[in-house]
Parts: structure tokens; sequence; C-alpha cells
């Protein structure tokens, strides 16, 4: 007889279940309320490439094509963001502008030091920021409306470039899409519509590639019954259109409004910058004896045939740091090289004001005259040619170095000029522009609409380098496009060069030597389609990115109403 005795503790024990692997976080894509999205490790890697992708487009490299790839991946690393990751769209965003503001804006360390231009590039980078926020709100009005993107992502930079060309402090337009085209055949839209519709164009060209992005990562990831070949088709359908998009304005009419005045010859003198050994007064004085002994050589050229008598002979922004109305020596030797080459100098200087302040100007010096016509600078540069808010900054500046401190206040607080910038040489007028004033739309506009007939621009690049000088090139060029006048750059140490009505340079000088360039220049008083229309693109452009904006907020506003 055998018993059975059922009892557990017999039993053989169970294995032990084995634990459920952790979930890995998705490296790519991750699923959100809109759908499928980069996660923000992607979206952050996206954003610094896409910045530096950027700076490849704009002068001294010239990549121009890659300003619309950076557009594209810009929209990609922040699409369906919102509603609830705002404040992660606009960090993507600050991040593309930092990756994108600080090699394009390195120059500004090279006087300054790290400091300001760490500040400067965060500045800039906020509109960055308000952008990323702009393109992520707008995110399920794409996905909705498909067609919307490329025009939205068009406006949407507009609107942005607008802001950050006015604000804070005057604005800072350096980096604007537009001043990355000025070797690209996209280049001959600023002529229809100005800068902001250039940039426009850049951006639509940057939404229609991320649309074909878009359509090609639809078909990797739809289903295996799709339609074969469909997302491709759309893909390559969308690339296309970006491309026409950035060839089209080879259309237009440049030439139609291309100078007919009277020629003029124009000498530009670059007298270049003492480096060592001198001390800050000496230093001034060697500029002034280098652009005076220029002229005399140039003079003596003249009078043995080997060169023209020029009409003109153009000095550079602060070519006189010594205040040539108050200082006779400075008066006389201006005078005695006006005199010797027989023609008007237009010359860049340092004016002391009754009241204290400074002016920086550019003078008209006629040979028997003295000086007889005056611009001086309407948008002087915050923090370098004047503090705003000074005690309030100063006072934060000395937190984190007291030398910054002292640098604020050693700026001299030069006056904002109150006329549009022109100068009159004899029978004919032209910009007298000064330094970055080139790169503001309404400064550059008011001098043409007020009569000014060459685009000239004198600017004093000794305190950066090679690329500043070569970005503020590339500005001027796109300037002769925009309202069909010849035109010149004159710098203290390089670049200086000449440049037509269709952007072509010419005669660009080397950097850190002294030259002397000559060329015949067209007058011209004709008016462009851009010189005409002003500001309404822009407002027109900035206008539609509100209204879309709103549309945006409507649209997610009619979703969650919805959902409850």
């Amino acid at each position: 007889m055998s018993t059975v005795i059922d009892d557990d503790r017999d039993a053989a024990p169970a294995p032990e279940a084995t634990p459920p692997a952790p979930k890995r976080r998705p490296l790519l894509l991750t699923d959100s309320p809109l759908g499928r999205r980069l996660t923000l490790p992607a979206a952050l890697v996206l954003a610094i490439a896409s910045g530096l992708l950027a700076v490849l487009a704009f002068p001294p490299y010239g990549a121009w094509p890659l300003a619309a790839v950076s557009v594209a991946g810009f929209g990609a690393a922040v699409h369906r963001r919102a509603p609830g990751g705002l404040g992660a769209a606009f960090g993507i965003g600050f991040v593309y502008g930092m990756a994108f503001f600080l090699p394009l804006l390195a120059w500004s360390s090279t006087q300054v030091g790290q400091w300001p231009w760490l500040f400067l590039c965060a500045l800039e980078a906020l509109g960055m920021g308000l952008l990323g926020m702009f393109l992520a709100a707008c995110s399920r009005l794409v996905d909705t409306r498909r067609w919307t993107l490329a025009p939205l992502t068009g406006v949407a930079w507009v609107a942005e470039e607008a802001l950050r060309s006015r604000q804070p402090f005057g604005g800072f337009p350096w980096g604007n899409l537009a001043f990355s085209q000025a070797e690209s055949p996209t280049a001959a839209a600023i002529w229809l519509g100005g800068a902001p519709f250039l940039s426009f164009l850049v951006a639509l060209s940057g939404g229609l590639l991320l649309a074909a992005g878009f359509a090609l990562g639809r078909h990797l990831q739809g289903p295996q019954d799709a339609p074969r070949g469909a997302g491709i088709r759309k893909a390559a359908a969308f690339t296309a259109a970006a491309a026409l998009t950035a060839l089209a304005p080879l259309a237009l009419p440049v030439n139609a409004t291309a100078p007919d005045g009277d020629t003029v010859n124009v000498a530009v003198v670059q007298g270049n910058v003492p480096r060592l050994g001198l001390s800050f007064n000496e230093q001034r004085r060697a500029v002034l004896d280098n652009h005076v002994q220029a002229t005399l050589d140039l003079a003596a050229d003249v009078d043995e045939g080997r060169a023209e008598r020029p009409d003109l002979v153009m000095w550079p922004e602060n070519a006189s740091d010594i205040d040539p109305l108050a200082n006779q020596d400075a008066y006389d030797l201006i005078s005695e090289a006006a005199a010797a080459i027989d023609t008007p100098i237009v010359l860049g200087g340092i004016v002391h004001n009754e009241d204290g302040t400074r002016s920086n100007m550019t003078i008209v010096w006629d040979p028997e005259d003295g000086p007889v016509y005056m611009y001086s600078k309407r948008h002087p540069v915050p923090f370098a040619e004047y503090v705003p808010y000074k005690g309030f900054f100063s006072t934060v500046a000395g937190w984190i170095d007291p030398r910054m401190s002292e640098g604020l206040d050693n700026v001299a607080g030069f006056e904002h000029g109150q006329n549009a910038g022109i100068v009159e040489v004899g029978d004919y007028t032209l910009t007298g522009l000064i330094c970055f004033e080139i790169a503001f739309d309404a400064e550059t506009r008011d001098s043409v609409r007020d009569g000014a007939q060459l685009m000239a621009v004198g600017t004093n690049n000794a305190t950066f380098d090679t690329n500043e000088a070569q970005q503020q090139l590339a500005m001027v060029a796109l300037r002769s496009i925009e309202h069909g006048r010849d035109g010149l750059m004159a710098s203290t140490v390089g670049v200086s060069a000449f440049t037509s009505h269709t952007g072509e340079v010419s005669q660009a000088t080397e950097f850190n030597t002294a030259a002397v360039i000559q060329s015949d220049l067209t007058l011209s008083d004709r008016s462009t389609p851009a010189s005409t229309v002003g500001i309404l693109p822009e407002a027109v452009l900035t206008g539609a990115a509100l209204v879309a904006l709103a549309c945006a907020i409507l649209t997610n506003l009619k979703h969650r109403r919805s959902q409850t």
C-alpha cells in the first residue's frame, strides 16, 4: 500500500519568471500627439548640423545652395514639437542659432573679445528660437494642409528676419538668408522685391526640400501594399520645384533698369593700417598719412600719364580719425591731397560736436573749398559707437569682467544722424553709407530714393578679418542689383572693390595691403521695382506669416475641443 502526500513542499520549485527587458528609448524617431517626430537628441544634432551648413552658404565659402538645405533641416528639427513642446522648439531654434551665428560672427571677437561676441550671438539666436516656436506651432496646420508647408516656411523666415533686423537696439540683419545669395542665380530676385523677397525664395526652396524629405519618409515608412514609387515621385517633384525656385529669377529683366547716365571715373584708395609699434594717436595719424600719400602717388601717376585723372577719389571710413574740421594738420593734409589730384575726395572722418558727442561722417572735400558736404552716420553700431542703457550694461559687464565695463565706459557715444545717406559731389550724388548701414534695407533704400546715383560704401575692417569684409562686400553687390546702381566699397585694409548693377565684383583688393583701384562707373537715376515698392513685399510676407500663425492656433484649438 502506498501513500501519496500532496504537499507543495515536496514539489520541485518553479523556475523564476524572466523579467521583461527594459524598453529602449528610440534614437531617431518617437511618437507624439501629432505623429512621429524626431527625438529631442536627434533634433538637436540636426539643428547644430543645419546651423553649420548655413555658415557655409555665406562668404567666404559661398556654397549658396546650402542655405535652403539648412532651412529644410531646421524645419525638420522643430516639426511636431507643438502643442506641448514649444519650449523644446524654442531651445532647438536657439541651438540652431548659436551653431550658425558663433562661426558666422567669429570675426567680431577679434577686437571686442569673447564675451561681447557670445552676447551678440545669443541675442541673434533668440530670434531663431522664436522661429522654432512659430514653425512648431504650425505643425498641425501643415500636416492637415500639406500644400502650406513651403510657403509657410518662406513667410516665417521673412517675419523672423524682419524682427531681428529691427530689434533689439536697432537690429542686426547680418546672417539674413538673402546675404548668402550674392553669387547665386536667385540673387536677381532682390531687384524685384528687395532683400526680404530674396530671403523668402531661399526659405521657400528650403520648405520644398523639407516637403521632399517628408514625402520620402512617408514612402519608406508606409505599408508594403502602398503604390510603388509614389513617394519617390513626390519627393522628386518637390526637389525639382526647389531647384526651379532658385533658378527662376534668371528670367527677370534686370538690365531693363541698367544705369544709362554719365560715366564717372572713380579711384578708391585703401591706405592700410599700421599694426604694431604705434600709440593710439600715432596710429590715427599714420592711417591718415597713408591715405594722403597714396593719393599723392596717384596724382603723380596722373601727371606723368600713367593713370587717368579720376572724377572722384573715395577714402574709407575712419580714414581721418583725427577730426579734420578741428585739427589744422589734418585739414591741411587732406587739402594737399585734394589739390594734388585736383578732384573731390569723399572720406570718412570723426567729427567732435559742440555738445561733447562725436559723429561718424562721410565728408566731401573739394580741392578748392575744403569740406563742402557731410553725412552723419544714421545707424551707429550699438556697444561699439554708442551704448544703450549705459549704466545698466556697464554694471552687468563689470560683474562678468571689469575690463568689459571699462571698455563700455570708453565708448565714445556717437550721435545718430538724421538725414538719408547721400553726399553730393559736383553735379552727381552718391550714397554716403558707412560700414554696416549697407545691411539695412531702409538706410540703403532711402539713399537711392533721395537721389543717389552710385552705391558707395566706406568701411573700416581693420579690427575684424577677411570673413567680415567679404560678407560685407556681398551685401554691396546685392544692393547694386537691388537698386540698379554701379557701386563700390572702400575699406581701410580690404576688401575694397567695384560692383556692377548685375552684382559682378571687380578689382577686389587683398587684405591688409595698401592699394588704389580705379574704374569707370555709370550714373543712374532709374528706379528698380524694389526701389519703387520699398517695404511692401516685407510687410505683405510678414502679414502672411501672422495670418498663418493665427490659422495654426485656430486649428490647434479646434482639435483640442474635438478631443474633449
